[in-house]
């Protein structure tokens, strides 16, 4: 007999054991099946994931991969947002706000030339040294204090209250006497005779936002402080609120964006009069033409008489477009994070800085040659539009205009989340 006869007939080289139990042996094809399908599905997602797009100018899109498919644990929201436990009143956290507006310039590879630098050192010395009431809530214990004490110090001449209409939180700011004076004292566009007239007219009146037609300012001295920036019209009339941006419309409370035939306006008015259909001329003011020249000559002379002048800042356009376009950067940078939109406090703060933190660990040793490595700061977007706006001070901002909410997850640090509806 053969050695292969002998080999082949051997029961050790033919086990049965594969026919007793083919369960086993298709249950491991079956397993090794699904795990080879189940690669192949998530190969795909996790080929998007390891993918960080970088755009031209530096910053990582915020749309192209997602870290976190699953919320975030929440143990309740974080009550005080402030790091420096010395803030007691509104004057401390005027200057704490003030002095932590802006982060400072980078000492090395700053991808900004000497003259993007001097504009962005003239941009925020140009800036008016206002703060949101929002801010300063956020930043102290209790809002009703704030509110109380803020009150106390605008009664007693401590304070400018500035209020821009429909602007919503941000339009409502602070601004300290003292600097208000030097800002007027400093403006070579007055007389000085007007410049002693208003400051004995802002002295005689602690607390007023208006100035009265019927004042002790001549008609030159309105005329001088309108050109400035220091007074400004505000009809007491309904207006047209179409014309608002996005951004805008984002930030200003619900009662701000009605128009002469929203709900809220007709609603208020008599059944049957001309209010409940938006008043006479309304089709004009929605930007229609119908009897537009006659309307425009009847609003002409009823409203003038309407118009007050309120106190205003010079260059408060420019902080309140700032502080818009930084809080809606914010939250487009939640809302494309994930499905629940939120990010842990870290994660967030990298994509607001452009990426730059996870480079400065890796190219540290080029940097300090001198040698380029990485993204550079000037082209991020913090630098380019919102000349080094700090992290922390647009993240107090957003959660005092009610845009954000910052939260406790017990296991990454703290969590950001935008709240529903915005």
């Amino acid at each position: 007999m053969s050695l292969r006869k002998i080999l082949g007939g051997s029961g050790r080289v033919k086990k049965p054991a594969a026919k007793r139990a083919p369960s086993t042996s298709a249950s491991s094809q079956s397993s090794s099946s699904s795990w080879t399908t189940s690669l192949t599905r998530t190969k795909p997602a996790a080929k998007r994931n390891d993918k960080t797009a970088v755009s031209k100018t530096g910053d990582h899109d915020d749309g192209a991969f997602d870290l976190f498919d699953d919320k975030l644990d929440d143990y309740g929201l974080v009550q005080a947002l402030a790091s420096d436990l010395n803030l007691r009143d509104t004057s401390q956290a005027i200057h704490y706000i003030r002095a932590h507006m802006f982060s400072p310039l980078p000492e090395q590879a700053t991808g900004m030339g000497s003259v993007r630098i001097s504009e962005v050192l003239n941009y925020r010395k140009n800036l008016p040294r206002i703060v949101t009431v929002s801010h300063i809530q956020v930043l102290l214990t209790s809002p009703s204090a704030v509110e109380r004490e803020i009150a106390e110090l605008v009664r007693s001449g401590f304070l400018y209250r500035i209020v821009v209409a429909r602007r919503g939180d941000i339009g409502d700011t602070l601004l300290l006497a003292s600097e208000f004076a030097d800002l007027i004292q400093g403006t070579a566009a007055l007389a000085e005779d007007t410049k002693s007239r208003f400051l004995a007219y802002l002295k005689q009146n602690p607390g007023s936002q208006t100035v009265q037609p019927g004042s002790d300012l001549l008609a030159a001295d309105i005329d001088q402080l309108i050109k400035s920036g220091f007074l400004t019209s505000h009809h007491s009339g309904a207006t047209n609120f179409s014309s608002l941006s996005s951004t805008m419309n984002l930030y200003s409370r619900p009662e701000d964006r009605g128009t002469l035939t929203s709900l809220e306006v007709i609603s208020r008015q008599a059944a049957g009069s001309l209010g409940a259909v938006g008043g006479q001329g309304a089709v004009y003011m929605a930007g229609g033409s119908a009897g537009g020249a006659s309307h425009h000559r009847d609003r002409s002379t009823t409203t003038a008489s309407a118009t007050d002048l309120k106190l205003a800042v010079p260059g408060n356009g420019t902080f309140l477009k700032l502080v818009s376009a930084a809080l809606e950067h914010l939250v487009s940078l939640l809302t494309k994070a994930n499905k629940f939109r939120e990010l842990p406090e870290s994660v967030l703060r990298d994509r607001w800085d452009g990426g730059i933190s996870k480079d400065e660990a890796r190219y540290a040793a080029k940097r300090s040659r001198r040698e380029f490595a990485g993204i550079l700061p000037g082209q991020t977007r913090k630098w380019r539009q919102f000349s080094g706006l700090a992290f922390d001070w647009v993240l107090q901002e957003a959660v005092g205009s009610g845009l954000v909410e910052v939260f406790e997850t017990g296991s990454v640090g703290r969590g950001i989340r935008a709240c529903p509806g915005r």
